[in-house]
């Protein structure tokens, strides 16, 4: 073989070296993961859009007021006297600024029904403007436990503020269980004052 083809396959040998010499660290540090295409993190879907968080302060919503949170309130809930088949559900503001409710401005409540929808909403209860709670101010909700005698017993429930958010769970005052038919239960918007509440 003449020496110039021997010469061209040294250099050709010498740069695939090389590269193999760089590339390998890289690899190494990657593993066989990096070659996996189902991998977990990949496959992950985008989390459901949240309130945002300015520079580690509370979360704003959309008009850039401060949307309320479980770690701002207190809750309470227990039945009305003389009022068949109805809970009350309150809410105080114990932080130091003013929240608003975040969309759909009404509870989310579940009864323990695993995966079921949360308990629907009295569309005329509807407030003409959203609930503002300012501090040590008290927001209220009638839930309306069901139709009739049957459902299931209950001493607490979750109760979100939001969609995609997880339940805080209310335990009911008295400690007395209710009994709450999650198919035909319904609970009202927040309501700014008792009175407003009561009407349901």
């Amino acid at each position: 073989m003449p020496s110039s083809l021997f010469s061209t396959a040294r250099r050709a040998l010498a740069a695939a070296l090389t590269v193999t010499a760089v590339l390998a660290p890289v690899t190494a540090c990657h593993g066989a993961a990096a070659n996996r295409s189902d991998d977990p993190a990949t496959a992950v879907s985008p989390a459901p859009a949240s309130p945002t968080v300015t520079n580690g302060g509370p979360p704003r919503g959309p008009g850039g007021r401060v949307v309320c949170t479980p770690e701002m309130l207190r809750f309470h809930a227990g039945a009305l006297p003389h009022r068949a088949r109805r809970m009350l559900l309150t809410v105080t503001n114990y932080a130091d600024r003013p929240c608003d409710f975040a969309a759909p401005h009404h509870p989310l409540l579940s009864f323990g029904e695993g995966r079921r929808p949360a308990v629907p909403v009295i569309g005329r209860s509807r407030p003409g403007s959203v609930t503002t709670l300012a501090p040590n101010a008290t927001a209220y909700a009638l839930i309306t436990t069901g139709t009739g005698g049957s459902g299931r017993k209950v001493s607490q429930f979750g109760v979100a503020l939001a969609a995609h958010t997880g339940p805080t769970q209310v335990g009911l005052d008295d400690r007395t269980p209710a009994r709450v038919d999650p198919h035909t239960a319904r609970v009202t918007y927040w309501q700014p004052n008792l009175a407003a509440a009561l009407r349901w």
